[in-house]
């Protein structure tokens, strides 16, 4: 069959199977294709090839531009635990998430735990400032120290940069919810470019199940988490790329996309953010089942669920919001 011959059942080639067997796929991307189901596999199908993905080999399905997910999909990829996140080009942007009833929720209360406890939370917040400078010790220093060592170190990656490229470089520059309306151009293309990471690393966070807002240096956003994983790549992503292209002339928003896009195209820095988080939050097998679940108890941790703890059962009280029946016509 020739895709280009206009048959327009084209998406009902045959299937090849995705050989990656031997462990779970952390990320799938997909741009441009249609996204079906075939039994326990999602088919992954567009003018060039058809690749058949079982579906619990896979974590995260990233959906970019151009994609159409049937039903029968989503339903498969929410029944195998995995996550699908709609995304920008090679998710430089991240509009939405949804993650399906069979994950548990390990990860999302071991980071309530790390985040709701002073020194546990200090210890996280180290481990990411060791990360991104692994050349000092940072195992005793407080939080104001921290972030004192963050400014100076930041302060000569900028003048670095400025010498590399020639581009002058006074001060960073940023408005909130309108950062091309203050600095040059290297301030708003560094603006748009973090922008791009922040939707990668808001992809991987949701990916995995943990939480955009619980934070362990920023607070108080409902991105708190994505501002902490984001900056631990942007002294080797975003100001570097930031510098380069003003020197180019290229400072259009479009510019700094695409050129991040070639930076992360091959999604060594999304698999790279999954193992630094799941490393921060030191709990690389937290997925769970919700075959797990249980409830909650003051006094003895958790208690079984599915059993009426009731003595005597009261009247329940449930609400149900329906449609009218569609006609045999009608759409399904």
């Amino acid at each position: 069959m020739n895709p280009s011959s206009g048959d327009p059942s084209w998406w009902r080639a045959e299937v090849q199977d995705l050989h990656r067997l031997g462990e779970r796929v952390s990320t799938l991307y997909v741009e441009r294709t249609h996204v079906d189901r075939d039994d326990n596999a999602v088919v992954l199908i567009n003018k060039e090839r058809t690749v058949r993905a079982p579906a619990a080999l896979v974590a995260v399905v990233l959906l970019g531009p151009g994609t159409r997910v049937t039903h029968g999909a989503m339903n498969l990829l929410a029944d195998s635990g995995t996550a699908v996140c709609w995304v920008g080009e090679h998710g430089v942007r991240m509009y939405a998430s949804g993650l399906g009833p069979s994950r548990g929720t390990r990860l999302l209360q071991r980071q309530a735990h790390l985040v709701s406890r002073t020194r546990e939370r200090l210890d996280v917040a180290r481990r990411m400032y060791a990360m991104r400078f692994p050349d000092e010790d940072v195992s005793t220093l407080t939080m104001q120290q921290l972030r004192g060592r963050e400014g100076v170190r930041v302060r000569k990656l900028y003048r670095q940069h400025s010498e590399r490229t020639g581009v002058p470089w006074s001060r960073r520059l940023y408005r909130q919810g309108d950062p091309d309306a203050v600095g040059d151009d290297v301030n708003r293309v560094l603006s748009a470019a973090h922008a791009c990471l922040y939707g990668l690393a808001h992809a991987a966070i949701s990916g995995l199940g943990a939480s955009p807002g619980l934070g362990f240096v920023h607070t108080g956003s409902a991105l708190s988490f994505v501002l902490d994983v984001a900056d631990l790549y942007k002294g080797e992503t975003t100001i570097p790329l930031a510098f380069d292209l003003v020197q180019r002339g290229r400072t259009d928003e479009r510019d700094v996309r695409l050129a991040f896009r070639d930076i992360v195209s091959d999604g060594k820095l999304l698999q790279r953010m999954i193992r630094d988080i799941q490393e921060l939050l030191r709990a690389p097998d937290a997925e769970g089942d919700a075959d797990d679940q249980t409830l909650w108890d003051d006094k003895v941790g958790t208690v079984a669920s599915g059993v009426n703890w009731a003595s005597n059962s009261g009247p329940s009280r449930h609400l149900s919001i329906s449609g009218p029946e569609l006609s045999s016509g009608g759409s399904t």
